[in-house]
């Protein structure tokens, strides 16, 4: 992707992807990576932030002999994406504007 992917994008994409199921690590950098070009290396220190702001929670589950460590959203956490949510929309309107309708003033 030629776009620059800041921190607050990703951190709306991880939320949202947790937002519709619990995930562990691999699986959900593979969500995450099927429509962004991020390394897991990129994204396990997003986790690591969302989970100190207690916008993420873990639990460990026994898979195959060994404990895979799994990511739940918090209520906070759904709180926070929807005002990124929110942000988006608007900030999305204002590109929109720009790239597709030539940049004219709606005000």
């Amino acid at each position: 992707m030629i776009f620059q992917l800041g921190s607050a994008l990703l951190d709306a994409c991880v939320l949202a992807v947790l937002s519709e199921e619990d995930a562990y690590g691999y699986s959900l950098t593979q969500r995450v990576k099927s429509v962004l070009d991020i390394s897991e290396s990129t994204l396990y220190p997003v986790l690591r932030r969302l989970q100190k702001e207690k916008y993420l929670a873990t639990y460990d589950k026994p898979f195959q002999g060994r404990n895979r460590r799994y990511y739940a959203i918090t209520e906070s956490g759904r709180a926070r994406l929807e005002e990124y949510r929110e942000e988006w929309d608007t900030y999305k309107e204002k590109i929109d504007s720009l790239l597709i309708g030539g940049g004219e003033n709606e005000s």
